[in-house]
C-alpha cells in the first residue's frame, strides 16, 4: 500500500488552516450530540464519517490506511476497553444477583448513628467511590442517589450530591480504564502510563480531601460542616492517602477499590470513639424522623440512559427503616458483603506481585500487525514510524482479572448459601454476564465508535496538527490543559472517551512546549473528572433516580458553580505543576 507520513501543514501549506480542518469532526460530534441531541453512538459515527473525509481528502491519506486506522482502534476500544467495563459491571450484579449487595447497603445505614450527613458521606463518596471503581458508566450516581433519598434526604439535595461526589473517584473508574485509555491512545509505554496514574494521584487527592466538606455543607450548610468536622476529615484524608499510595505504589488499576475500603474503615474506628453531636436537632431541622423511628421516607428508582455512561447495572430495591430493622445483621453477612471487594484487592495483588508473576501472565498476549497499516507505513511529522501493531494481554488485563475474580466470588456464595437464602446459582452468573452484556450494547458500540475515531485522527495527523497550533499558546497551554479534558467530558459523560479525543493532542502539544506529556494526560483526566457532574448524562441518570425527569436544568444550577470551582483548581494544580510542584509531576523516559 506504500507509506503515508503525517504532514500538518497538510492544507494549503497552513498549520493554521491544517489544524481548523482537523477540528472539523470533533465539531461534527458535539454539534450532533448537542444541537441535533442525537445519541452518542449516533454522533459519533457522523464523526467518524467527516474524520475520514478530513483524512483523504485535507490530508491526502489513503483510503485503505484511514478505514483500517478506524478498524484498529475499533478493535482496541473492544478488547480491552468494553472487555474491562463489561466485566466490571457483571461483577457488580453478581453481589446484587447474590443479594448481598441489599446487606452491604444495611451497613452504611447502621453506621453513622443516625446522622445522615455522615451516612450521605458514605454513601455518596465511599460506596460510590466503590461502584465507580468496578462498575463505573453511571452506576454511582443512579444507586446512590436512591439510596441517599431513603435517608430522607430532598431528591434535589440528593442528585447535587451524587454528582459532585462522583468527581475525585472517577479517574480511576472502570478499574482505572481512563488512564489506561490516556496511555494507549497517547502513545505512551507502560511505565509511562503507570506514571500517568502516579500523577492523577497527585492531583485527586486534593480534590477528594474536600469532597466530605462540601457533602456536610449541601445536607446541612455551615453547621453541618462544623458539627461533622472529625468525620469530614477522617474520610477525606484516608481516602486521599490511600488514593495516593495505592496510584504510586501499588496497582494503580485498584486507586479506588482500596481507597474506599480504607475510608471506610477509618470512619468505622472514628464512630467508635466519637459521637456525632446535635443528631436529634438536625434529624428535627431537616424533618426527619428520629433514629429507629418505624416511617422512612420514599426511595426513588434508579433507570438507565442509553448513551455512553448512562447505560449501567440495574438499581437496588431500597428497604425501609422498619423493614431493615426487622432483620438482623450478623458479622458473617457483614464479612461476606465486603468479601468480593477483598477479592478483587488480592488477585489484582498477586497479579502485579514482583517481576515473576506480572511477566508471565503478559507473556499471554495477541500481538498482531495491522493490515494496512503495518508499522513502517505510517510515518510522524518528524519522519519516525507510527507503532500501529494490536497487542492484547488477555491474562494481565484488568477485565480477565475481574472475571476470575467474579468466579471465586460466586463460587463462595454458592457454597456458603445460608439455607438457599440467596439462591444463586453458575446459571445466574452467567444470565448476569449475557443480560449485562446486552445493556451496555449502545455503550459498547459508543466506545467502538469513539476509538475509531481517534485513531483516525491520530494515525492521519489531524491531532497532531491540532496540538502544534496549541502548542502556540505557549505558557498559557499548561494552564488551559485540564479545560480540554473537562470540555471533552461534560460533553460525553466519559472521562475515557475524553481521553480518547485529546490524548494525542496533550503529547504533541507538551513535546512542542518542552513541557511533560505524562502529566498533560494526566491534567486531561483530572480535568475531565470535574466536568462529569455537568454532562448531559450525568445529570439524566441522577434527575431520573430521584424522579425530577424533566428538571435537568435545576440540577444544572445546582451543580454548575462546583465544576467550575473544582476546574479552577484542577488547572492551578497542574500549571504549579509545570514549575514549583515538578516533584509531584515527575518525567518518565
Amino acid at each position: 500500500m506504500g507509506t503515508f507520513q503525517i504532514h500538518t501543514d497538510a492544507v494549503a501549506g497552513s498549520v493554521g488552516l491544517s489544524a481548523l480542518v482537523s477540528v472539523l469532526p470533533l465539531l461534527a460530534f458535539f454539534v450532533m450530540l448537542l444541537g441535533f441531541k442525537a445519541r452518542a453512538h449516533t454522533s459519533g459515527l457522523v464523526a467518524l464519517g467527516v474524520a475520514l473525509l478530513v483524512a483523504v481528502l485535507g490530508f491526502n491519506m489513503p483510503v485503505g490506511m484511514a478505514v483500517s486506522s478506524a478498524f484498529r482502534g475499533g478493535l482496541y476500544g473492544l478488547f480491552p476497553i468494553v472487555w474491562v467495563i463489561l466485566t466490571a459491571i457483571w461483577f457488580y450484579q453478581i453481589t446484587v444477583a447474590a443479594g448481598r449487595f441489599e446487606d452491604l447497603r444495611r451497613v452504611f445505614d447502621k453506621m453513622g448513628n443516625g446522622d445522615v450527613r455522615i451516612q450521605t458521606m458514605l454513601i455518596a463518596f465511599c460506596f460510590g467511590g466503590l461502584l465507580e471503581a468496578l462498575a463505573g458508566f453511571g452506576a454511582p450516581v443512579a444507586i446512590t442517589a436512591t439510596m441517599i433519598l431513603a435517608l430522607g434526604i430532598p431528591p434535589l439535595k440528593a442528585a447535587s450530591i451524587v454528582l459532585i461526589a462522583n468527581t475525585a473517584p472517577v479517574a480511576f473508574g472502570a478499574v482505572s480504564i481512563p488512564i489506561t485509555t490516556a496511555g494507549e491512545v497517547g502513545g505512551r509505554t507502560l511505565e509511562q502510563t503507570e506514571n500517568i496514574a502516579a500523577i492523577v494521584g497527585h492531583q485527586t487527592p486534593f480534590l477528594a480531601f474536600f469532597v466530605p466538606f462540601i457533602i456536610a455543607f449541601l445536607v446541612d450548610g455551615g453547621r453541618g460542616v462544623r458539627e461533622t468536622i472529625p468525620a469530614a476529615v477522617t474520610i477525606g484524608l484516608s481516602f486521599g492517602i490511600a488514593q495516593w499510595w495505592t496510584s504510586n505504589y501499588f496497582a494503580y488499576q485498584l486507586t479506588d477499590v482500596i481507597a474506599c475500603i480504607v475510608a471506610l474503615g477509618a470512619a468505622f474506628v472514628l464512630l467508635q470513639f466519637w459521637k456525632p453531636v446535635g443528631v436529634p436537632e438536625l434529624r428535627e431541622r431537616l424533618g426527619l424522623d428520629q433514629p429507629d423511628a418505624d416511617v422512612a421516607p420514599n426511595a426513588g428508582t434508579g433507570t438507565h440512559g442509553d448513551d455512553a455512561e448512562t447505560e449501567v447495572a440495574g438499581s437496588t430495591a431500597i428497604k425501609t427503616r422498619a423493614e431493615a430493622a426487622d432483620e438482623s445483621l450478623p458479622g458473617n453477612r457483614v464479612w461476606m458483603a465486603l468479601m468480593p471487594y477483598a477479592v478483587v484487592v488480592f488477585i489484582f495483588g498477586i497479579a502485579n506481585l514482583g517481576t515473576t508473576i506480572p511477566e508471565w501472565l503478559k507473556s499471554f498476549k495477541l500481538a498482531i500487525p495491522w493490515p494496512g497499516i503495518e508499522t513502517g507505513s505510517i510515518l510522524s511529522s518528524t519522519g519516525t514510524d507510527v507503532k500501529t501493531d494490536y497487542t492484547f494481554a488477555y491474562l494481565h488485563n484488568p477485565g480477565t482479572l475481574l472475571v476470575i475474580s467474579g468466579l471465586i466470588v460466586a463460587l463462595v456464595y454458592i457454597i456458603f448459601d445460608e439455607n438457599g437464602r440467596y439462591q444463586l446459582n453458575w446459571a445466574q452468573v452467567g444470565k448476569e454476564f449475557v443480560d449485562t452484556a446486552y445493556r451496555m450494547r449502545w455503550s459498547a458500540l459508543t466506545i467502538v465508535v469513539v476509538l475509531a475515531l481517534a485513531y483516525v485522527m491520530n494515525y492521519s495527523g489531524q491531532t497532531v496538527t491540532i496540538g502544534y497550533w496549541f502548542a502556540g499558546l505557549g505558557a498559557a497551554f499548561a494552564f488551559l490543559a485540564p479545560m480540554l479534558g473537562w470540555i471533552g467530558v461534560a460533553v460525553t459523560g466519559s472521562d475515557t472517551s475524553a481521553n480518547a479525543l485529546f490524548a494525542n493532542l496533550q503529547v504533541t502539544a507538551a513535546e512542542r512546549l518542552d513541557l511533560n506529556p505524562d502529566l498533560m494526560l494526566a491534567a486531561n483526566t483530572t480535568g475531565g473528572v470535574v466536568g462529569k457532574m455537568i454532562s448531559p448524562q450525568s445529570l439524566a441518570i441522577a434527575a431520573t433516580a430521584v424522579n425530577m425527569e424533566g428538571k435537568e436544568s435545576e440540577l444544572f444550577k445546582k451543580v454548575v458553580g462546583w465544576s467550575f470551582v473544582f476546574l479552577l483548581a484542577v488547572c492551578t494544580m497542574v500549571f504549579l505543576q509545570t514549575n514549583v510542584l515538578s516533584a509531584l509531576a515527575p518525567a518518565v523516559g
